[in-house]
């Protein structure tokens, strides 16, 4: 039953462990993060789908003397999995004791680096792709590059999640790798300056290959010197837990027929991937390792197809399926082998690809509803599996095996078997049949589809498909004529994945008309029955007859595009099979005539291009230098230290919450069922915990509290009701799961879910009058002026997850004299320690609150930190012992509240020119169940749409109190909405008048007196007023109407593909808050710094850093000190620093930058008599010297000071423009964004390189919103896009191809620090740009759709939503756009 081991070996970056015992459902993750020194590998989602975790794996072959390396998810890699393997996390790449590797130094220089969480995980996928590449026959790369493509190193990290940075820097670091790359087309970095001569690889941090060592020789020697192979043992594992290796199949069976096995819960594990889409929701005591039965691993090939072992993973069948591709003798054979490996390359990411296996992937979608591509593109390729069941085995084919009874744990999948198809009428590739190939040669053809949020994978498909066709040439008629048909489709909401017989039969023997072909698709949207509960059912039917539109339209007459060359090169290798009308091999051609340089776009091409246009001032050096972000270099090492990766205090226990999953509900009581997790529940804390004499709140602000824990009621979906405690994370978290919770509604009313409940139940917050907007001007008069009107229109957006990278985490320690210390991740430490000590019942100096730096934050850490703070606390008070918590990133989700959605109903007057005259809003936002800060939240919004003059505003506004989750600040948290309701309202305007809409912008921007009028002293003076000229460089240049004229031709001569381009212009204002700051000079001169303001990636120690530089090197006129190097910023502590107020609004870095500068120069004023006077008696004075003086003079070297800003720079505008230019597929929807070009304002930049971070990282996460975040409840309002598999945040595959960023450096205003303005959240407004050209490029499609009888209402004048997912574009486009189509053609 396989040979038994009872240890685990294993080396992590070159050291040794050996470990007896093990419990088997142990990760590579938890181990490394818990019983190695090695943190860099983060906990980002737990299901494989951000790239947190990424590390290197190697195994050594010593029969070959072979080392295999690949990335791997460490959340999903079962520890016991990794016997004998070598692990490379990004520490065993390089560190700061040893040097960096250049992967850290060219993330660090080329500032590619914001909070930091995710890129240890980029640095190892670039890493993987790196050692492999370099391991290739390719020829030798020029010395200090890799083997690597420029395309190769961008896909490198398709996988990889990045809330901040927008990916731009990123993509220049892989980049900078690549053999093929132009090193002067990288962005800005720390290496060269724009416009130097001799930009070289030498300039670069050297890297060479082989430089780490990924597979330790005492490894090796080990696996040699032991007599049985290590793959083929087992090993017994302890910790309630065994795991098992089998060496065959027979011996399986043996072990699942034991009497041990009989009342076990078992697991099944090859790569354990499986549970990153069905979550544990148990512990298991077996666990069975399939890897070692050599059947389940086997790859054999010959002329009649392809057997693959299940065990083997889809990377590796990518190979194998490349290199018969390349070998096999056969076009046809070729060319099915070639598209399945494509179409593989597209599943999940390469990290989940390397250790996920291809029979795991069907085995789910055999037992589960999994939407997997694999099994339908199998499907349409005539795949045999072979099974084993108790008594028997079976062969099947795949049609058959998916519509068996789900299978248990007892029946194996042995292998798949993928035929070689010939071009033979009706049947794959036979020994019979290869010598009569010649005389019976007809054209066949395979081509998979999926439409997906992500062009590259690492998305679930709405519907996936692949057809083979076989054709033969009718020469009566000269048609081609459908012999044989295989068209399969998944991922549509369907059990499995399906044949469409009936299609099949009816296209078999027929040539491929209009009218045959619109029979054939109605007969499929028969066929193609979404179950109930699907998302988008009529998309994804719609899909289903575009995908075989497509496939079959070449074979047709009459249906070639206009202006498209059909054109089949007679000397390529790939023109043995003559597919009609430009398709070669299963690669689809659909581009049109190159008509400018401008279309030539290679979508499957990952070469994107930028420009950065920034200029920098030194005049107050090192104010203004494009200076690398403090700590980068670490973070990419992974050294940096965040809340979880401090090293657990001795008895530390772990907690996870238990919420409600009803909205309005008493809760009677709570049990948790009998499995294994619970048998792992140290204890459960709730409501009756909290001491006497404190309060139930969890978090506060200025408009009330929240409570920590729901008592009787619950009174939301996602409300915390306890916290269960254990003695690891995974197990608290698996505990939790175990929770039952009884819920009654007697006497309730039912919950307000929506703003029209809470309208009709009168359920509103209060707005204090001094934040309400006011209104301007007479309303009834402006619309009496207007020559049009457009009455009660209506425009609705929807909420956003902040996903931070690094989840709520929170460490609380109990200290002596009843004080408890708490490492928080956390944008207002000083507002969790207020409420710690009211609920903890003690004086809030008994409370110390510590964060060094946030793994992102964008609003969501503030409020929404305290009450997962508080809650340790209270269990650390509860227990007398340390507790903490990592929320998993589902509960996050559920509980985190997110961007205020909103109801907006609107009336509009204006001339026939375009000018507005009046305009009444009727606001309606859901606040969710406390006011948190919604109340601030109308001003917001309105405050951003006055960035055109409306001649007269009218408002009503209500801020509405339902049982939701509450609603908090997110990055720009209602301008965003705001903004985007002004350029809906404008768009409708030019739509209706058939106006230009940049000429209906241009006319309503607002003068300067205007501006004045809108915003008051906000407008600053004049020349401040920057937009008018910067959207005039934009939208009114030649290059921008070259363009148009351009997308023009382009649309006129393509039915499928449509393009628009829009430019949006934004307004912001900002109001520096007050802030603290201390400044210490130690006794070797090095200086301390301390604000309150939280590193949470947006550059505040950088910029803060430089601040202190500046300010004290204004002892030295002539600059010959520098500072740079000797100053420190520190952690933020609430008993160190107090007023230290909160990080938000963009403004903290310019408040802590301020406040700093105030401290030196006190400082200053301070040593400056003292340099005098030394400087009179020896000459030139150093710092070092001039300290010790001072010092031995008892000069104070510490200074604080408290920053308030004046009237002056109280509020001001911040100024930007993007034009964005984007192309739709009008068969699926998909957008892709072809270009932006973004102008925006930043004063005189304080660090150019952290501003264009802020710039690009903002208007990246922005393209979350308007185009692919989904943000869905169920009808209790529970969030449902709970994790990676559902919310889908941009990744490197959909920003810009070509994105361009300029930053106006000008010094505008002295009152300013140092003439700087916000960057943090101003340019995520712009993103709408995107949306808008989306919109223009609908009008195109909706404008042909009209000639061929649709849509119904106007074609120019409609609502799109936000975001703009792929379901949303083609039902404006036509869900049945392909049916008119075919239907005007037939009547003809």
């Amino acid at each position: 039953m396989g040979k038994t081991i009872r240890r685990l070996v294993f080396a992590v970056n070159g050291e040794r462990y050996e470990l007896p015992e093990v419990d088997p459902s142990t990760t590579l993750l938890e181990f490394l993060r818990t019983r190695t020194p090695y943190k860099g590998a983060k906990l980002g989602c737990g299901e494989g789908g951000c790239g947190a975790c990424v590390v290197l794996l190697s195994r050594y072959d010593p029969i070959t003397e072979q080392v295999t390396e690949f990335s791997a998810s460490s959340c999903l890699t079962l520890l016991c999995s990794i016997n004998f393997h070598s692990v490379t996390t990004t520490e065993g790449l390089g560190n700061s004791k040893d040097g960096f590797h250049p992967i850290h130094q060219r993330v660090s220089g080329f500032h590619a680096s914001q909070c930091g969480f995710c890129t240890p995980g980029m640095c190892m996928s670039l890493f993987s792709a790196v050692v492999n590449a370099d391991k290739t026959d390719r020829p030798e790369p020029p010395n200090g590059f890799s083997k690597l493509t420029v395309s190769e190193a961008v896909k490198a990290i398709s996988g990889n999640l990045c809330r901040c940075t927008g990916y731009r820097p990123i993509v220049d670091t892989c980049k900078s790798f690549a053999a093929d790359v132009d090193l002067e087309d990288l962005g800005l970095n720390s290496f060269w300056k724009k416009g130097d001569k001799n930009v070289n690889v030498s300039r670069l941090p050297h890297y060479s290959s082989g430089g780490i060592c990924t597979f330790p020789e005492f490894l090796k020697s080990e696996i040699k010197s032991i007599s049985d192979v290590p793959g083929d043992s087992g090993l017994t594992a302890t910790g309630g837990g065994y795991w098992y290796r089998p060496d065959s199949v027979e011996d399986l069976y043996k072990l699942l027929n034991s009497e041990a096995f009989s009342e076990s819960s078992v697991k099944m594990v090859v790569g354990n991937t499986s549970t990153g889409v069905y979550k544990d929701q148990d512990l298991y005591d077996k666990y069975v390792d399939l890897r070692g039965i050599p059947e389940l691993s086997v790859v054999k090939s010959d002329r009649e197809g392809i057997e693959i072992g299940a065990a083997v993973t889809i990377s590796r069948a990518i190979e194998v399926l490349k290199a018969e591709n390349e070998c096999t003798l056969h076009s046809n054979g070729k060319l099915v082998f070639n598209k399945i490996a494509d179409h593989m390359n597209k599943v999940a990411s390469p990290f989940v690809r390397n250790t996920a296996s291809v029979g795991g992937n069907l085995i789910m979608a055999q037992r589960n509803p999994f939407a997997s591509d694999i099994a339908t593109i199998l499907l349409a390729a005539g795949a045999t599996l072979r099974i084993k069941m108790a008594s028997e085995r079976l062969s099947l084919t795949l049609e058959e095996f998916l519509e068996r009874p789900p299978c248990d744990y007892k029946t194996l999948l042995l292998s798949v078997y993928i035929p070689c198809w010939s071009s033979a009428c009706n049947s794959p590739l036979k020994k019979g049949n290869v010598d009569s190939i010649a005389a019976t040669e007809t054209n066949l053809l395979f081509e998979t589809y999926r439409a997906a949020p992500r062009p590259l994978g690492n998305a679930v498909a709405y519907l996936n498909s692949a057809f083979l066709a076989q054709t033969s040439l009718d020469k009566e008629s000269g048609s081609l004529v459908l012999d044989n048909l295989n068209l399969a489709f998944g991922a549509y909401g369907t059990d499995h994945a399906i044949r469409a017989r009936k299609v099949e039969n009816f296209l078999k023997g027929k040539p491929v008309t209009a009218s045959s072909l619109l029979e054939a698709l109605k007969l499929l949207k028969e066929t193609i029955v979404v179950k109930k509960g699907t998302a988008h059912p009529a998309y994804r039917s719609s899909l289903a007859v575009s995908f075989l539109f497509d496939f079959l339209r070449p074979f047709a007459n009459g249906l070639a595009e206009p202006g498209k060359a059909v054109h089949i090169d007679g000397s390529s290798s790939a023109s043995v099979a003559e597919y009609p009308n430009g398709k070669l091999n299963g690669r689809v051609d659909i581009s049109p005539n190159k008509t400018s340089k401008n279309m030539d776009i290679d979508f499957s091409d990952m070469n994107l291009s930028s420009r950065q246009d920034v200029e920098i001032r030194e005049e107050n050096y090192p104010i203004g230098e494009p200076t690398q972000k403090v700590g980068a270099a670490n973070q990419a090492s992974g050294e940096a230290v965040y809340v979880d990766d401090i090293p657990a205090p001795e008895n530390c226990l772990y907690g996870a919450f238990i919420y409600s999953t009803r909205p309005l509900a008493h809760v009677r009581g709570i049990k948790f069922g009998s499995s294994l997790a619970s048998q792992k529940i140290v204890s459960v804390v709730s409501v009756n915990d909290i001491p006497k004499g404190g309060e139930n709140v969890g978090a506060s602000f200025v408009f009330g509290s929240e409570s920590l824990f729901a008592g009787s009621l619950t009174e939301y979906a996602g409300q915390p009701l306890g916290v269960v405690i254990a003695e690891t994370q995974r197990h608290a978290n698996m505990a939790a799961k175990q929770a039952i919770v009884d819920y009654g509604t007697e006497n309730l009313e039912p919950p307000i879910l929506s703003v029209e409940d809470a309208v009709e139940r009168c359920s509103y917050f209060d707005v204090p009058s001094m934040f309400s907007p006011k209104q301007i001007g007479d309303f009834s008069k402006g619309m009496a002026e207007a020559d049009q009107t457009i009455l009660s229109a209506e425009v609705k957006l929807d909420s956003q997850y902040f996903f931070y990278m690094e989840t709520q985490a929170a460490l609380a320690v109990p200290d002596e004299d009843n004080c408890m210390v708490v490492y928080s991740s956390n944008q207002g430490p000083e507002v969790t320690q207020n409420v710690i000590g009211r609920c903890l019942g003690i004086p809030f100096h008994n409370v110390r609150v510590i964060t060094r730096r946030v793994g992102g934050g964008f609003g969501g850490k503030f409020f929404k930190a305290s009450i997962v703070s508080t809650a340790c606390a209270v269990a650390a008070h509860k227990l007398r012992r340390p507790v903490r918590m990592y929320v998993d990133r589902k509960t996050d989700m559920i509980m985190a509240g997110g961007r205020h959605p909103m109801k907006v109903g609107y009336s509009v007057g204006f001339k026939s020119d375009g000018k507005i005259t009046a305009l009444h809003l009727d606001l309606l936002i859901n606040a969710g169940i406390v006011a948190d800060l919604s109340p601030l939240i109308p001003r917001e919004i309105i405050g951003a749409l006055k960035k055109y003059n409306w001649g007269a505003l009218s408002l009503d506004i209500k801020v509405c109190k339902t049982n939701l989750s509450s609603k908090t600040a997110m990055r720009a948290p209602g301008t965003t909405q705001g903004s985007f309701i002004a350029e809906a309202i404008i768009e409708h305007v030019a739509s209706t008048l058939s106006l230009d809409t940049n000429s209906v912008r241009k006319r309503n921007l607002h003068t300067f007196e205007s501006l004045a009028l809108f915003y008051g002293d906000s407008a600053g003076e004049a020349p401040e007023y920057t937009l008018p000229s910067i959207f005039d460089n934009l939208a009114l240049s030649p290059s921008y109407q070259q363009r148009g004229e351009v997308i023009r031709h382009f649309n006129s001569i393509n039915k499928w593909k449509k393009r628009g381009i829009s430019c949006v212009p934004i307004m912001y204002q900002v109001a520096p808050r007050p802030a603290a700051g201390t400044v210490s000079v130690l006794n070797d001169g090095s200086v301390v710094v301390e604000v309150g303001g939280i590193e949470i990636g947006q550059g505040l120690w950088t910029r803060v850093r430089q601040m202190a530089a500046f300010a004290l090197g204004q002892l030295w006129d002539d600059g010959s000190e520098k500072f740079l190097e000797r100053v420190r910023v520190i952690q933020a502590d609430t008993l160190s620093l107090t007023q230290g107020g909160f990080t938000g609004g963009s403004t903290t870095s310019q408040s802590s930058c301020e406040a700093v500068r105030l401290s030196c120069s006190i400082l200053v004023d301070r040593l400056r008599p003292l340099k005098d006077r030394l400087q009179e008696q020896n000459g030139v004075v150093s710092w070092d010297y001039l300290i010790t003086q001072a010092n031995m003079e008892s000069v104070h070297l510490s200074a604080n000071a408290y920053w308030v800003p004046d009237l002056k720079s109280k509020e001001y505008l911040n100024y930007g423009a993007a034009a964005s230019e984007v192309e739709l597929d009008l068969l699926t929807g998909a957008a892709t964004i072809l270009r932006t070009d973004l102008v925006y304002d930043c004063g005189q930049s304080l660090n150019p390189a952290v501003d264009l971070g802020q710039v690009e990282g903002a208007f990246v996460q922005g393209i979350g919103f308007f185009m692919y975040e989904e943000y869905l409840t169920n009808s209790d309002g529970l969030v449902v896009t709970d994790g990676t598999w559902t919310y889908k945040i941009p990744t490197v595959d959909t920003i810009p191809k070509q994105f361009n960023v300029e930053l106006l450096n000008k010094k505008h205003n002295q009152n300013r620090v140092l003439s700087s303005k916000a960057s943090g959240e101003p340019p995520l407004l712009l993103a709408a740009s995107v949306h808008c050209a989306i919109r223009e490029a609908i009008r195109a499609a909706r404008a042909d759709l009209l000639s061929c009888g649709g849509p119904d209402n106007s074609p120019f004048t409609f609502q799109l939503e936000v975001p703009a997912t792929m379901p949303v574009i083609k039902e404006l486009c036509g869900l049945d756009n392909v049916e008119k189509y075919l239907e005007a053609l037939s009547a003809h």
